[in-house]
């Protein structure tokens, strides 16, 4: 077994509590209240851009020629989430120019920024790849049975396009980084980071730019 594949058999409590989240359900089948979605959407715009920025400073970092190009490339990747984004602030209404993050999203982006600016190159895979699974992971999952106005959300992370991405990055993981304490602490945070992404955009965000 990989050790990609290891880190992902050890969070599937984790991806299980994920699918499972009334947030995630809501988007499936269409009845999360449009308010707590333009939350999400703003939120999580904040989010990818620092994503992104985890990705170019794993460019930064790359000490040989095949690592940077991947990074480069995932980090090409991330515009078309923010484009996604993009096309619901402009159908909404939700200005993504001025969003105040709540503590759930500065939780995780310093987590990655933080990892990806002291880390190598194994270590920020670590802490990057759980979204990307784990989105593709909901995506396929959610596809079969989902409704609604969200449809488009479930169809961009179902698309076989995406699960390449977060193939590429774990394949940079395996790659790049050993089997140690440090790495499975790092996708093991960024899997419950993940959840408490989810939690704080069930409960609503407390400072929403949307609203």
């Amino acid at each position: 077994m990989t050790l990609s594949a290891a880190l992902w058999a050890g969070s599937a409590d984790l991806a299980r509590a994920a699918l499972a989240h009334p947030f995630v359900t809501g988007i499936a089948d269409g009845s999360l209240p449009r308010e707590r979605f333009a939350g999400y959407v703003a939120q999580d715009a904040f989010f990818l851009e620092a994503f992104a920025r985890g990705y170019a400073l794993g460019v930064a970092h790359s000490r040989d020629r095949g690592t940077l190009e991947t990074f480069a490339d995932l980090l090409a990747g991330v515009r078309d989430e923010l484009r996604l984004h993009d096309g619901y602030a402009a159908r909404w209404g939700i200005d993504l120019a001025d969003v105040e993050p709540a503590p759930a999203t500065l939780a995780y982006t310093e987590f990655l920024l933080a990892t990806a600016a002291l880390g190598g190159a194994g270590q920020t895979c670590a802490a990057m790849t759980p979204c990307m699974r784990l989105y593709a992971h909901l995506g396929q999952a959610l596809a079969p049975r989902a409704t609604g106005p969200y449809r488009e959300w479930v169809d961009t992370y179902a698309d076989p396009g995406f699960d390449q991405l977060a193939a590429t990055l774990e394949a940079l993981l395996d790659r790049t980084a050993a089997d140690t304490p440090e790495v499975r602490r790092a996708y093991r945070r960024a899997m419950r980071l993940e959840l408490d992404f989810f939690d704080a955009a069930a409960r609503r965000w407390g400072t929403v730019a949307a609203e």
